[in-house]
């Protein structure tokens, strides 16, 4: 038997202060980050409040986690994450997650140039892996001038100057992992025991 509407609802309050405990943030610093008051807050934390899209959108924001982890929804029996390319000029990305916030993953496909492009390095805040899986690819970085190929990676904070453009006439398809406040990629890795 599915759960009612208000049995739903009633249970966010519950998982709102869990999450918000979990980061170890007060309702004030809450407040500051959603827009949202300290006293509506409490209430939908203690369930005197009714959750509604326009309070549950910027805690999700907050508290980087999809919108359907906050209210429970039920699984939709399918996990894959339906890509909807982007078009940005000639390049197209391919968004490979949907949540909010954090770590973002990314495929892009670069077309090779029709013509000569000068390079032009851009700053701005975040830090960015880069896995090349096919084609060629020309990082500037700072200083450096790279040219990476399949199975090469690069990682670098994005406020360094950087500009990447394709090599030759084949296209190249990047993986990207892209933290926007400049989060970085934590790789654990264990060894086998035989």
């Amino acid at each position: 038997m599915e759960p009612s509407l208000d049995d739903v609802l009633g249970s966010v309050g519950t998982r709102l202060r869990a999450l918000r405990l979990q980061r170890g943030a007060t309702l004030a610093q809450l407040s500051a980050t959603t827009g949202i008051s300290v006293s509506t807050l409490s209430r939908l934390e203690s369930g005197g409040r009714r959750p509604t899209l326009e309070l549950l959108l910027p805690l999700a924001r907050a508290h980087q986690v999809p919108l359907d982890e906050l209210v429970d929804a039920p699984p939709t029996g399918d996990p894959r994450v339906h890509q909807r390319p982007i078009r940005k000029g000639r390049e197209t990305i391919i968004p490979l997650t949907r949540r909010p916030g954090g770590v973002q993953a990314f495929k892009h496909v670069y077309p090779p140039p029709t013509r000569h492009v000068e390079p032009q390095q851009q700053v701005h805040e975040g830090y960015e892996w880069l896995y090349v899986l096919s084609g060629r690819l020309r990082l500037l970085l700072g200083e450096h001038d790279l040219e990476l190929g399949p199975g090469e990676v690069v990682e670098f904070d994005t406020r360094v100057p950087h500009w990447f453009g394709v090599l030759g006439d084949e296209p190249a398809e990047v993986l990207s992992l892209f933290g926007p406040q400049g989060e970085r990629m934590h790789v654990r890795a264990r060894a086998s025991r035989q």
